[in-house]
């Protein structure tokens, strides 16, 4: 029987993803479909549109309030009585484990390979314009959501829809609420779980030499099992250490290898620009450039797709506004910085080819991307681009990819949490039903390769956007009005500093 296990689980894996291949393909098809003619995903469409809207209805409030964003961050005007779990900071950090991982690392490598340097130009400014919707929908977590007895909080697109839509006199907002908490459990166990343990094996694996991928899985799981099993507060004591940590060693080791080559570093940026609006030498000219930046950082930062409101909104606090603040320096963090910061790494180490007579860029065999030194693409070619200076960094990597995913996991694990008791009631047996089914998740997806199932993961989580965002566009005259409470009260000296 013992022999026979590693083939009946290998055929249980080839059902169950021919299984959700045959019934969701019609609604990941959707999803991520491209307009007619194009290659440009709707779906990135309604996110970028939507950080635009709210850009420009809150009068570019990022760069505003960007100075106060950081002070709410130290903790200058926290006040130890509010009600909420958990700090501005831990709030932040356990929302920036959520986004901060495999995107960071291998997307960018992906839009680079295709759409050139220009690809960061556009990732820059779909960060910038995200900022916006990641204040407009925190703003509204902490508004609507539930305070209990026990002192802990549930709050999210699903408590605003209901209670939002309510108090404006708008009908659907108990659907729009149940479709988006039904998505959100669905992304929560694949796309924020699954994929994550997945690469993580696939990645140690890489260096290791292969093994199976359930021994991953379930020390992965052990160790998820015992931070979420605290709630949100051990989440949190996690993720406000492992985050900058992590943060720390891969931006560092980027700083490192482009001040060794500081020279390039104009050159790298003149790169950026003009290929941002030019079509020579990469897929698809400027209009691929601008699709292959503004996908990368939909795909990346989660602006507008909602879950970063159910994190955010534990935190101490009576002003909703204040977390709106500090809720826009995700995308800056996960995109501008980070996101920029592994650019940089591929385009000064000369990853990319180019033809030495015409200057322009050298696809590959197929046309479908820039041909690469070795031949790679996705996080094999940022592994490339860091080990040319270091070649000791693909082990830092594989530590960076297995933490990126243990912190996404783990804010996805609070995300999928606070789905299920909206649908299904507070509780300790009813959360601990959930906990133990998300970490059997983890094993399944370390080892297996379920590609219908994650892709179908996939689709939920942007699903989520496409109800968050009707629901901001309905909601977002409410955050202005306290927007401008807010700074008002915030000019006159009414709010004070604690700190």
């Amino acid at each position: 029987m013992l022999a026979t296990l590693p083939a009946r689980a290998q055929g249980l894996d080839t059902a169950i993803d021919s299984f959700f291949a045959a019934t969701t393909t019609w609604f990941v098809n959707i999803i991520f479909s491209n307009f007619p003619g194009t290659s440009f995903p709707w779906i990135v469409a309604w996110l970028v549109v939507g950080a635009t809207v709210f850009t420009l209805y809150f009068g570019f409030i990022q760069f505003r309030a960007f100075r106060h964003s950081i002070q709410l961050v130290r903790g200058d005007y926290s006040n130890p009585n509010d009600a909420g779990e958990v700090s501005h900071f831990q709030a932040l950090t356990t929302a920036l484990s959520g986004t901060v991982g495999l995107g960071n690392i291998a997307g960018v490598a992906v839009a680079i390979s295709i759409g050139g340097p220009g690809a960061t130009f556009w990732m820059i400014l779909a960060g910038l314009l995200g900022m916006a919707s990641k204040f407009t929908e925190c703003t509204l977590g902490v508004k609507y959501r539930n305070e209990y007895a026990d002192g802990t909080v549930s709050g999210g697109p699903m408590y605003y829809m209901v209670k939002g839509f309510k108090e404006r006199g708008v009908p659907g907002g108990k659907f729009m609420a149940v479709l988006f908490a039904i998505f959100c459990i669905l992304g929560s166990f694949g796309g924020g779980n699954m994929f994550q343990a997945n690469q993580a094996h696939a990645q140690i694996t890489n260096v290791v030499g292969a093994y199976p991928g359930w021994i991953t899985g379930v020390v992965m799981a052990v160790i998820v099992f015992l931070v979420i099993v605290g709630g949100l507060k051990s989440i949190a004591r996690v993720t406000e250490k492992v985050v900058p940590f992590m943060a720390a060693i891969y931006v560092g080791t980027a700083l490192i290898i482009i001040g060794m080559n500081y020279d390039m570093i104009g050159e790298a940026f003149r790169q950026i620009f003009v290929g941002a609006f030019t079509n020579d030498g990469v897929v698809g000219g400027m209009i691929g450039a601008l699709i292959q930046g503004f996908r990368r950082a939909a795909f990346s930062n989660e602006a507008g797709v909602g879950s970063a409101a159910i994190a955010h909104s534990a935190v101490r606090t009576k002003e909703p506004t204040t977390e709106g603040f500090v809720s826009l320096l995700e995308p800056f963090i996960d995109t501008v910085i980070i996101c920029t910061m592994t650019a940089l790494v591929i385009i000064i180490t000369g990853q990319l080819v180019s033809d030495p007579t015409t200057g322009l860029f050298v696809l590959n065999e197929a046309g479908d991307r820039i041909q690469t030194v070795t031949g790679n693409g996705g996080v094999a070619l940022t592994s490339d681009a860091f080990s040319s200076a270091f070649g000791w960094f693909r082990y830092i990597l594989v530590l960076a990819v297995v933490l990126f995913a243990f912190s996404t996991m783990i804010s996805w694990s609070y995300y999928g949490l606070k789905a299920w008791t909206f649908l299904f009631g507070e509780g300790q047996t009813k959360e601990l039903i959930f906990k133990l089914l998300f970490c059997f998740f983890v094993i399944i997806g370390a080892a297996s390769s379920l590609g219908a199932v994650i892709d179908f993961s996939d689709a939920a989580i942007f699903a989520m956007a496409v109800v968050n965002i009707l629901a901001l566009y309905v909601l977002m005259p409410i955050v202005k009005a306290e927007m401008n409470s807010y700074l008002a009260r915030l000019k006159s000296g009414e709010i004070r500093k604690y700190q």
